[in-house]
């Protein structure tokens, strides 16, 4: 037998495995009405919304189905021991698909025996072993995992085991399995049909390291894409390398086959100049003879490192900003607002970019209701400059749609969240109003019907949404999608639905002033994910701000900007001071969002330096995407830091929690000023026993002494200090930008500075004691020159006391130093 390619011991998973490609099927099931769980009170992470079409005919299938063994399937790629202990195929579809995916493997026991694995999947398993059905596990419950006990038969010799993962997928779809030995034995994995030889460990390491050179890259530094690994290749390596949109076209951008010499630790891919700004998801497919290993990273591409000054009023930044999507919008549908608004009618985009929208809608596609919105813009406005057959299709379809859960259908589109109750909301209001004689099909009933249903429901959202606040708090993500349905509410919809919506915007832009530093959205926020912590001038709500406080970035993102800058609405004149704080300013803000609250927000700010924490969240919980602490400094626009524990083994995943926004658990948190404390118990099942940082390279100078981390941009300054020693990572995505801190009991001091002498601020740092005291449910920072900060795991009668003084409308103070 030859070598193996890796072996396990008790606790260790089976990570490799040759695969198939993935079969995907559209499989709706029969249109029914879903079960309206909307309350209107939203909390990140709501997932119990019953059983969809498409879930109740896969469970039909499964209980009555015999599934055979396939052993011909082509080896389309392999997954191979790296950064991930599960195999991991999550994926975001936008309409009902059955997935499946062959697995192979030879694993060889010291004698012939039984060995127990503990199997965890989201989806269903059958497990064959030397061609014997072995094991069948099929939960098949959406986006949460089971596990399970399964005995397989290993020989001494080897024996073939063969998996057939299944996933029935409604838009985002966690789709794994990880098969980790239970008994205290040792096993062999080969992998002898694959054609990697005595390279499977140059090739698995060089996946599990791969990473752009820098943060960003920009045309105007004269920078190119290279992609970095640790250690030199043991041989030539052939890479595929493409660049996908992050947004929701996924437009591929570039594509190059690249060779990655031996000996080499680096390879060029493209001069930076090739590529527009935007942060792209970059598939990587390694190629070693006819064996394929593939990798996702991301890269951020932004040419301009400086903030751009928009000159004049707001209508004249708006006008800008308006003719900047109508020249480079993506292919979606406010690029069309924006050719209209700018009365370029005849422009050869408009067709195509109809044609991709309506299409979305006949086929209910996820996310539907958020190019719908746009689309009733451009129809209420600009009817008649819509090509004459793309009209009378737009009619049908829109008169067509579905609107709500009580209208039948057999889609995944998601209208349980925030941003999307609102979308449809809008929709079903915008159509009614539209068409108040037609009948609407879906629904059976008129526009007219229509229209009061949907008032009445949006009543309800702001309801609760003046009252709790926004569950998704200072989004980037989801900021510019509350846009589209409140900014087409401010322009379209009849009193007091208007201005109801006008005064939310109010709100949303207020946040939005507070959060923003140098032109960058950052902060605590409701949700996240990578694009948003990472590359905030490239996000969707960058250009908000820049329109908004006259400086900034504008990019290729139109979900709602040009219904910004083509509509009336204007925000509070007032906002610029909170934008962009003045020499010696200091804001600092509190205020409670989410329902629950799900957020306790503190805000310390100054001109080169932001502090924002959350000491709302439900210490210990689920984190999902909730960013809790932040650091945004003013030096450059990715000059950004956070801690928190992650969500899943990946760098690059995408998991909810992944391994940089939200948490898998949840930590305490206080703020007073510009200091913060963060303690973190995780859970015994928590799948890592670290949280760590988060530190930009970019304009941050970084500085280790122990247990604490100093960083330096410019004149501001913060302390990381741990309640044991930082471990900082060399290697790997996290290279030169992470710091770990390992136990199940830790806790953080965030101590912020401005205008420091650098070694006295860091020896300060040092002299400071972090201590865990009563068996870690408490924290207390003690030093020289400063009184003791206390954080207990239960909150306080006067913490309760204070949040009861919350509203979801900031309490702003501003002030001055002499």
């Amino acid at each position: 037998m030859s070598v193996p390619l890796l072996t396990i011991s008790r606790g260790d998973s089976v990570t490799a495995w040759e695969l198939s490609p993935t079969t995907a099927i559209y499989y709706p099931g029969t249109p029914a009405p879903a079960r309206d769980s909307q309350n209107y009170h939203y909390i990140n992470g709501f997932v119990d919304v019953g059983d969809l079409p498409c879930r109740v005919a896969t469970w039909r299938d499964v209980a009555t189905r015999t599934v055979s063994l396939k052993t011909d399937w082509e080896v389309e790629s392999l997954n191979l021991p790296g950064s991930n202990r599960r195999v991991e195929f999550t994926q975001f579809r936008y309409r009902p698909t059955r997935l499946n995916r062959w697995c192979r493997t030879r694993i060889a026991a010291p004698e012939d025996r039984y060995c127990s694995f503990r199997l965890t999947t989201c989806g269903g398993i059958h497990i064959w072993v030397e061609g014997e059905l072995a094991a069948r596990f099929e939960p098949f419950t959406r986006n949460e995992s089971h596990d399970t006990v399964v005995h397989l038969p290993i020989k001494a010799t080897g024996s073939e085991v063969i998996i057939l993962t299944e996933e029935i997928a409604e838009r985002d779809t966690n789709w794994f399995f990880e098969l980790s030995l239970i008994d205290k034995v040792q096993l062999d994995i080969f992998l002898p049909g694959a054609e990697i030889g005595e390279q499977a460990g140059s090739l698995k390491a060089l996946a599990a390291q791969v990473r752009c050179r820098g943060e960003v890259m920009s045309a105007s530094a004269d920078e190119d894409v290279v992609l970095l690994f640790d250690t030199p290749s043991a041989m030539d390596v052939e890479i595929e390398v493409s660049f996908a949109s992050t947004s929701h076209t996924h437009a591929s951008a570039l594509r190059r086959r690249i060779t990655l010499r031996a000996g080499a630790t680096e390879v060029f891919v493209c001069h930076a100049s090739e590529l527009d700004d935007g942060y792209y998801n970059v598939p990587l497919i390694f190629c070693i003879g006819k064996s394929r290993v593939e990798r996702v990273i991301g890269c951020a591409v932004l040419h301009a490192l400086e903030p751009q000054f928009i000159p004049g009023d707001l209508a004249a930044r708006k006008r800008v900003a308006l003719d900047h999507a109508a020249r480079h919008g993506e292919h979606r549908m406010g690029t069309v607002v924006a050719l209209f608004e700018t009365g370029h009618n005849d422009d050869p985009r408009i067709r195509p970019i109809l044609e991709d929208t309506l299409t979305s809608l006949e086929e209910r596609r996820d996310c539907a209701d958020f190019v719908a919105v746009p689309l009733l813009w451009a129809y209420h406005r600009h009817a008649v400059g819509f090509p004459r057959d793309l009209r009378t299709r737009l009619e049908q379809v829109l008169q067509g749609f579905r609107y709500w859960v009580d209208e039948p259908g057999n889609d995944v589109m998601w209208f349980w969240s925030e941003n999307h109750a609102l979308c449809f909301h809008v929709s079903q209001l915008l159509a009614g109003l539209a068409w108040p004689n037609a009948t609407f099909s879906a629904s059976g009933r008129t526009g007219r019907e229509q229209a009061v249903i949907a008032t009445e429901r949006l009543n309800l959202w702001f309801d609760a949404v003046e009252e709790d606040g926004l569950a998704e708090w200072n989004s980037s993500a989801y900021y510019p999608v509350d846009f589209i349905g409140l900014l087409a509410l401010a322009e379209l919809a009849p009193e007091p639905i208007a201005s109801r919506a006008e005064g939310l915007c109010d709100r949303i832009f207020t946040m939005l002033s507070l959060h923003t530093l140098n032109a960058v959205p950052a902060g605590s926020m409701g949700r996240a994910y990578d694009k948003e912590l990472r590359a905030g001038p490239l996000t969707e709500l960058a250009p908000f701000a820049a329109v908004a406080f006259g400086k900034g970035w504008l990019n290729s993102g139109v979900a709602s900007l040009p219904l910004f800058a083509a509509g009336r609405y204007e925000p509070p004149a007032d906002l610029q001071h909170y934008a962009q704080p003045g020499a010696g300013q200091t804001i600092s803000a509190q205020y409670r969002q989410g329902y629950g609250p799900a957020a306790l927000l503190t805000l310390h700010k100054t001109e080169t330096i932001q502090l924002s924490t959350n000491s709302g969240a439900r210490a210990g919980g689920y984190g999902h995407q909730q960013h809790v602490i932040d650091l945004r400094f003013a030096t450059h626009p990715m000059a950004r830091s956070w801690i928190n524990h992650p969500g899943e083994d990946d760098p690059w995943g995408h998991q909810r929690p992944s391994y940089w926004a939200g948490n898998g658990n949840l930590p305490r948190v206080l703020q007073e000023g510009g200091t913060a404390l963060v303690l973190y118990r995780l859970n015994t099942d928590a799948r890592l026993d670290f949280t760590h940082i988060y530190a930009s390279n970019s304009g941050v100078e970084h500085i280790v002494r122990g247990d604490t981390l100093v960083l330096r941009a410019g004149t501001a300054m913060v302390a990381y200090k741990a309640t044991s020693p930082l471990h900082a990572i060399v290697t790997g995505p996290g290279a030169g930008l992470e710091y770990r801190q390992f136990g199940r009991e830790q806790g953080w001091a965030v101590i912020t500075a401005e205008g420091q002498d650098l070694d006295k601020f860091a020896t300060q740092a040092a002299a400071l004691r972090l201590d865990l005291k009563d068996d870690g449910t408490r924290l207390v920072l003690a030093g020289p020159g400063r009184q003791d900060l206390t954080l207990s795991w239960t909150r306080s009668a006067e913490e309760e006391q204070r949040t009861a003084q919350l509203t979801a409308k900031p309490a702003i103070v501003v002030r001055s130093t002499p």
